[in-house]
């Protein structure tokens, strides 16, 4: 009697739970704004984020977290799957691959963002096969402040949806050229969530610009060559492959982003090369295998959402056979690097190495503008074809420096500790003042934009010269091993000559600048001391007045020129402030 009265309590309490769960789920709509209008708008900042919310209230796989502040005041939010209910992220990780995808870094590019709500719903109602081993994470909108300025003019040639966010965010950045140099709190609290989490895979979502063709779906994979490695060998061999045929499997074609403005496909392009400036090219400075989606703008909303959608299943189908192979990839990846002898930088199109891809586009004529009266691009859609066009996508590095012990940073350079520390990038700070023997560059040239970029005028072409030096550390300066984690990242920022650089950033700026200079009539008589005390000076001022005539023409030029190799001269100017310990 007892017993069976005990088995019906029992019975009762889960039918209770059971129903209760039940009304709960059908106080709540999650059909997307997307769906509900056929497929021609997107939701909101506000019906996003309520949505993931709500989620979260009614189905315990799905978590919800409020991580940092972006330039619009408001934080993130991190939404993740979980299969098994559990959220320790550091105890997931051991068994699982995780996917973090991001949404809405150009909010005018909104098809992520509704793909990934049906996505986050269908796990979350079992209504898809579910990953086995894969735990999914995202950030709804990323650039919160450009989510907010909501238009329906400023995605000039897209189609659809017909309200939607714009690309520069509260304060006017392309959070995609922020990865590096974090001059927005969007960056600085993406860099806490993507540590946080650790993905052995990122997706950015995106709409295209540029050429027309056939295609609904590109792709943009983390370059392979850059990457480097047994890992990088995977991105082109195995991953970018079996993307392609899961979708052709679903009936979606898919092709490498079409990198074509102001002329045909057919001519042939190369692959994109995402430096760390991009999203896909910091992430992939953890070994983190990145994916743009780009799909094209003039397909309708409806289809390239869907499209959206279909791929991101498929990164997890995938993620979900590989996890194991995945994540020893990138385990020996990160512990090879440190090792390697030499770091390659600087990628260029290999030009010898040409690809051929069967490419689906649209017949294309030059025509007489009816605006301009010149020339004009004009595209016959009712003209498809597809041909065999010559694609590039092998690239190598035009430079290479010895990787070294680690780094020397004098602790008044603190706006790059601050990053390195955000970063998670380990560091000893020196005890005491001492002398210790390091590698010194000294900048010998660069070149500037000339127009703003982003809020900076960054340097490229940036050369250098070395020697090996006595320096003197200063307790409480820093030291950074490059035997970490984050050695990729370290290489990547500290080399001065590396793309990303924070010296190609504008970070060290004031040491161009020469704060010290003389009175040349004064100087003319130390000038003349100096070159009777060393007569080798002298041969070399008179050979360059000889061989240099616009020197030769330049009284000050040429005094400039003494001071500069006389003691006088300050050693800061142009020295570059980090040092290189070597092994």
């Amino acid at each position: 009697m007892k017993k069976t009265l005990f088995l019906a309590i029992i019975f009762l309490g889960l039918v209770s739970c059971d129903f209760s769960d039940y009304i709960l789920e059908q106080n709540y709509d999650f059909t997307t704004v997307f769906e509900k209008s056929g497929g021609t708008e997107t939701a909101t900042y506000q019906q996003v984020i309520d949505f993931y919310e709500d989620l979260a209230a009614v189905y315990p796989q799905v978590n919800i977290r409020k991580i940092g502040e972006t330039d619009s005041g408001k934080p993130l939010t991190l939404a993740i799957y979980s299969k098994s209910n559990s959220f320790d992220l550091d105890e997931l990780r051991k068994e699982n691959t995780i996917i973090l995808i991001n949404n809405g870094i150009h909010p005018g590019e909104s098809d992520g963002i509704d793909a990934t709500m049906m996505l986050f719903r269908d796990l979350a109602q079992d209504s898809i096969d579910l990953p086995k081993n894969t735990v999914i994470a995202t950030i709804p909108i990323y650039n919160i402040g450009g989510a907010l300025n909501r238009n329906s003019n400023s995605r000039t040639n897209q189609n659809g949806p017909k309200s939607y966010g714009f690309r520069g965010n509260a304060r006017n950045f392309d959070l995609n050229r922020d990865f590096i140099k974090a001059d927005t709190k969007n960056t600085r609290a993406f860099y806490e969530i993507f540590h946080m989490v650790d993905p052995d895979i990122f997706v950015d979502t995106h709409v295209s610009n540029g050429a027309d063709y056939q295609y609904t779906l590109t792709h943009l994979f983390t370059q392979h060559d850059q990457m480097g490695g047994e890992l990088g060998k995977y991105i082109n061999i195995d991953w970018k492959p079996a993307l392609e045929k899961a979708l052709r499997k679903k009936d979606w074609e898919m092709t490498p982003y079409v990198n074509v403005f102001n002329d045909i496909p057919e001519n042939g392009f190369s692959q994109f090369l995402d430096t760390p400036r991009y999203s896909t090219g910091y992430t992939s400075l953890w070994n983190t295998l990145g994916l743009m989606i780009e799909t094209h703008m003039l397909k309708p909303y409806d289809k390239r959402v869907r499209g959206t959608y279909e791929v991101l299943r498929s990164v997890i189908d995938i993620a979900d056979e590989d996890s194991k192979m995945i994540k020893k990839l990138r385990a020996q990846a990160t512990g090879n690097f440190p090792k390697q002898e030499n770091y390659r930088y600087d990628f260029t199109i290999d030009s010898s190495e040409v690809s051929s891809l069967t490419f689906k586009g649209f017949e294309a004529e030059t025509i007489k503008s009816e605006v301009t009266g010149m020339n004009r691009l004009k595209y016959d859609t009712t003209k498809p074809f597809t041909k065999e066009i010559d694609y590039y996508e092998s690239f190598k590095p035009t430079r290479q420096v010895a990787i070294p012990k680690g780094y020397v940073i004098p602790q008044g350079w603190w706006p790059v500790i601050d990053l390195l520390k955000l970063n998670k990038v380990k560091m000893t700070e020196f005890e005491k003042d001492t002398a210790i023997s390091a590698e010194v560059y000294l900048i010998k040239d660069f070149k500037t934009r000339e127009r703003s970029y982003e809020g900076h005028y960054p340097h490229y072409d940036t050369k250098i010269t070395s020697s090996n030096r006595k320096v003197v550390v200063r307790e409480g300066d820093v030291f950074v091993p490059i035997n970490q984690k984050a050695a990729k990242y370290i290489m990547a920022t500290l080399e001065p000559t590396a793309p990303d650089s924070f010296f190609n950033w504008n970070f060290f700026d004031s040491v161009l600048q020469q704060k010290e200079g003389f009175s040349p009539y004064v100087f003319e008589d130390v000038a003349r001391e100096l070159l009777d005390d060393y007569p080798k000076l002298e041969e070399e001022f008179l050979e360059k007045k000889e061989n240099d005539r616009e020197f030769a023409a330049d009284w000050y030029a040429q005094l400039d020129w003494i001071h500069k190799r006389s003691s006088h001269y300050e050693k800061s100017h142009l020295r570059y402030p980090i040092f290189r310990v070597n092994r």
